[in-house]
Formats: C-alpha cells, structure tokens, sequence
C-alpha cells in the first residue's frame, strides 16, 4: 500500500495565538483559514512539505461530547495532556536556540534519551505538546 500521512488535528484555544506559534516560532505557512472568531480551523505546515499538515481545530466542539467530557479536555489541554506532535530536524539544537529566541515555552532542553534518540520540547499557547527529535 502507498499512504502517507496527510493532515493531523491538534487543538486550540485562541487561533490567533496559535497561528502565531507555527507560523512565526517554527517557521511554517498558514495554508488554509476556515472560520471566524474561535470557531477556525487553520492548516499549516513545513514550508516545501506541501503534502504534511497540521489542522489547528477549536477544541471540544464535537457535537456529541457531553459537558463533563468538554470540561475534562479543557483541563488535560491546560495541563498539557491532551494534544501533542513529534516533529523532526536535522539541527535539533539550532532549531531549539531559534525557537526559544522567539519565546516559547521551554519544557525540555535537548536531551539524550535512553531510548536512542536526541529531542527537546515546547509547549504550544494551547497547552499541546510539541516535542522536535534530532532528525536521522
């Protein structure tokens, strides 16, 4: 079988913030603009990587969610439990300098891990968890 990975949703809570992340703490372009006010859902991606996306969807809209279900994922999204993304690049530590030069939150410096691979972390203004890997 031929498949790739197309388009992965993560939430949001402010659009505007959250396109302000991707697109001028991590370098990628805004590719589409659905919506108005909090209720947008906006695709980005890594620039020359037209066929890789991210959806940055309004949180806990989903019309059969109750309301305890929609007050749980609010609360692991401000924990920072709920979404998350693993990214790669070839110079996992000056892309960590630049990121971190462009103010995002810090939760893990580049780190050896016992498993084989070298990552660090961030956090999006949404809570999600954006983890970037020393590319192979």
């Amino acid at each position: 079988m031929d498949i790739t990975i197309h388009t992965t949703p993560l939430p949001h809570v402010d659009p505007e913030e959250s396109v302000a992340f991707y697109r001028d703490v991590l370098g990628f372009e805004v590719r589409s603009d659905v919506g108005q006010g909090t209720m947008r859902w906006v695709t980005v991606g890594p620039a020359g990587q037209p066929g890789t996306s991210i959806l940055l969807a309004p949180s806990a809209v989903d019309p059969g969610l109750t309301e305890d279900e929609r007050r749980m994922i609010s609360e692991m999204m401000a924990k920072g439990t709920y979404g998350w993304i693993l990214l790669a690049a070839p110079d996992l530590d000056g892309v960590f300098e630049k990121v971190v030069s462009r103010g995002a939150e810090v939760v893990q410096e580049p780190t050896d891990q016992p498993y084989g691979i070298r990552d660090c972390a961030f956090r999006d203004p949404a809570g999600n968890l954006v983890r970037i890997r020393q590319a192979d």
